[in-house]
């Protein structure tokens, strides 16, 4: 059992907020997402507020008394971001110092000194996906789309043969690997063990992002032949090695907490026994705060000092590392407050009793409703935590192996067919240049496959663990 999770009053109320029938329920939830939906996309208003009113209409749609509906949105809210939100500020942090110190500047370019031609395509997956471990998404995006632009145009290739794999390694660390806010959330709401899902995270991930990166990239620089815009190539942040930290050092800071998370899930797995010396220490040297403030104390020097930071330059780098990152905590705390809505109406047992008639494997029905929210909503952070909540019953008798592809079930939904209202769609058709049209055939469908494949080895490894 994960050290995230956090046990409330609204979680576990014996009695839903509502005594709604099925028919009800689910034509609330249908409301609610819809209020969300129109919000966003049509009132242009912010993520946050948006899901804060559509809590309160579901509730409403729900016929809940709107005391008791304020205090379930309260509530999650509240656990969700008691849950990660320090691990979103110290993620943010170790982002922030690769990003200034140019330390993702010396992995990029060392990285791309040693490869050209044909594997040019696997060193960008590769580069996204190591840099994409510690930061969020967008983060990652606004980080590497200018490095992407900077050798489509230096190296004469094609935009989307470079791009959609880079892409593709943010997008599958996002969706599936812990400690970025969706995954954890799910592990958070499900009770699944965050190692073990860190793990078969890794799993699922490689032939995801293969298929989806260097191999998908071939038939999208044939659909979208477009040249690097030279209005979005940036100026580098150094061009000196001699100011940037090694790639040695980089890189171990980087996958320090990966590696410290992991040697927790194998300690736990080969001693299994909670109250013995080796595993309490392993649960503490590798539970997610600590593993992340480890990294964001050894970054500070591998990174920041050896980039010739002074403390005051470094306080003021971690300063500004955190005003940013105020609209995705309230986010993700008003996605945690939606989803305990979702539960104290009744909709989890609602979901419970129908799939029992479904004959849908758990893996599915979890996979399923992810997709419906992230279609709906745009957010693959809101579909994550909306479908954990809803599933969450069903984990209940499931093995520790189970209960974490379950989460990567849900994370491989919430990134399906990512289109208008999603903001990712408009950065990266904005960065790259496209056409509306052009974005869906090639990102939206990259997203897609990331979230088919994604699905379909999940569900191969559960006939294995």
């Amino acid at each position: 059992m994960t050290g995230l999770r956090v046990e409330t009053l609204a979680a576990n109320a014996a009695e839903p907020i509502t005594s709604a029938g099925n028919a009800q329920l689910g034509l609330a939830v249908l409301a609610g997402i819809a209020v969300i939906v129109l919000l966003i996309t049509l009132f242009k208003l912010h993520a946050f507020l948006a899901l804060t009113i559509g809590s309160l209409a579901l509730g409403a749609f729900a016929g809940a008394p709107l005391d008791k509906v304020i205090t379930s949105f309260s509530t999650g809210l509240g656990s969700t971001v008691a849950g990660v939100g320090v691990l979103i500020a110290l993620g943010a942090i170790l982002g922030k110092l690769l990003a200034d110190s140019g330390g993702a500047d010396q992995i990029v370019d060392t990285i791309l000194a040693r490869t050209s031609g044909r594997a040019m395509p696997w060193a960008m997956v590769l580069i996204a996906s190591v840099i994409g471990l510690p930061l969020f998404f967008e983060v990652g995006i606004v980080l590497l789309i200018p490095v992407v632009l900077l050798v489509a145009k230096r190296g004469n290739y094609s935009l989307m043969r470079i791009g959609i794999p880079a892409l593709a390694g943010l997008s599958v660390m996002h969706g599936l690997i812990p400690p970025h806010p969706g995954p954890l959330v799910a592990i958070d709401a499900i009770g699944a063990d965050l190692g073990v899902t860190l793990a078969l995270g890794v799993v699922v991930a490689i032939p995801t992002v293969i298929i989806a990166g260097p191999l998908f990239s071939r038939y999208a620089a044939r659909w979208v032949d477009l040249p690097a815009p030279e209005s979005m190539i940036p100026e580098r942040t150094s061009d000196d090695p001699a100011k940037r930290p090694s790639f040695g050092a980089t890189v171990a800071t980087v996958l320090l907490p990966v590696v410290m998370m992991l040697a927790k899930a194998l300690v736990d797995i080969v001693v299994d026994d909670p109250e013995h010396t080796v595993q309490r220490i392993a649960d503490v040297v590798g539970s997610p705060l600590i593993a992340l403030l480890a990294a964001v104390l050894v970054g500070i020097f591998t990174l920041g000092r050896a980039a010739g930071f002074t403390k005051g330059r470094i306080s003021t780098t971690v300063e500004k590392s955190l005003g940013p990152i105020a609209g995705v905590l309230m986010i993700v705390g008003a996605g945690g407050g939606f989803k305990q809505t979702l539960v104290d109406s009744g909709v989890g047992q609602m979901i419970l009793d129908l799939s029992k008639d479904w004959s849908i494997p758990a893996l599915l029905l979890g996979w399923l409703i992810a997709v419906a929210i992230r279609l709906a909503t745009g957010s693959a952070t809101v579909a994550t935590i909306s479908a954990a909540g809803l599933v969450a019953p069903l984990a209940a008798d499931m093995s520790t192996a189970h209960a974490a592809l379950l989460v990567l079930a849900i994370g491989a939904g919430s990134v399906f067919f990512s289109h208008v209202n999603d903001a990712g769609f408009w950065l990266v058709k904005e960065y790259f240049g496209m056409s509306v049209g052009q974005t869906l055939k090639t990102w939206s469908v990259m997203e897609t496959i990331i979230s088919v494949v994604g699905l379909g080895s999940v569900l191969l490894l559960s006939l294995i663990v």
